[in-house]
């Protein structure tokens, strides 16, 4: 069974300190705490950057070079970069590609459009050509997001197209309140169609962040925490630090048996190109 890789979710574009007082905000704590992560064990960190006015998610070039130089001087983290920018605000491609000039080793690739409450997140055929393309030409693979089996079909055909490049990685979303559920049945299910070479990961959405990972872990695949998708350590009880979450799933896979991967072997498992 390969080594486990560890992906920590610093952020997301939507929690606000209202909900809790420990999200990091600024590219100072978004930094410190991706510090954090890798020094508990995370490989990849998953990296949004906040509007210092708003406190909301932005694709701002600028605030995204405050947390990759830091990272990249500091640590040996893989960084995926989102191109998602605030699902549901559907901002324009050029905007939610643009942290695509940094150069990261993973970009996300959310593979289609999908309800999100009275919003819809629209991940249109144009735009998933254009960041396939935009990937593919600066060498950066792309971590395809999958919301529900159609979006994984989607990118089953992108790769057939040869639009996508194998082997691809696969990052399952499940327990959205619009998307698969955090269920059994459900990761089975996505699994299933995952080609054979393929790297897959699992999010479990806030109840179910617990549960599909304790899955991923024994069926071989893959795992990213974090207060972008789960802001609750255990019932009732707010995370203080992204680092927590990271810290228990290490202990996890030392008692099952599995060891967890360094950044380096990260790159090696998942074919990325030289850092």
């Amino acid at each position: 069974m390969q080594k486990l890789i560890i992906t920590a979710a610093i952020t997301g574009s939507r929690v606000t300190r209202e909900k809790t007082p420990h999200i990091p905000i600024t590219p100072g704590e978004i930094v410190q705490s991706a510090i954090e992560c890798w020094q508990a064990g995370a490989s990849i960190v998953h990296i949004h950057v906040r509007d210092p006015d708003t406190g909301l998610g932005t694709q701002d070039l600028g605030i995204f070079k405050q947390v990759v130089e830091p990272l990249r001087d500091k640590t040996d983290l893989v960084l995926c970069l989102t191109t998602s920018g605030i699902p549901g605000k559907n901002l324009p491609i050029e905007e939610r590609l643009a942290p695509l000039e940094l150069e990261p080793e993973l970009a996300s690739f959310d593979a289609g459009s999908i309800n999100l409450g009275d919003s819809v997140f629209i991940n249109s055929p144009e735009f998933l050509e254009r960041a396939a393309t935009e990937m593919k030409n600066r060498g950066v693979k792309p971590e395809l997001e999958i919301f529900d089996l159609g979006m994984l079909i989607t990118c089953l055909r992108m790769l057939d197209a040869k639009q996508l490049d194998h082997p691809a990685h696969f990052q399952l979303v499940l327990g959205t309140p619009w998307g698969a559920p955090a269920s059994p049945r459900s990761l089975l299910n996505l699994h299933d169609y995952i080609p054979p070479e393929a790297t897959w990961s699992v999010i479990g959405i806030g109840k179910g962040h617990l549960p599909v990972s304790v899955m991923a872990l024994a069926m071989g695949g893959h795992i990213r925490v974090g207060m972008e998708d789960n802001i609750y350590y255990s019932r009732g009880v707010l995370a203080r630090e992204n680092a927590a979450f990271v810290e228990r799933i290490v202990r996890l896979a030392r008692a099952y048996g599995r060891e967890v991967a360094t950044p380096e072997e990260t790159r090696g498992i998942l074919k990325l190109n030289p850092f």
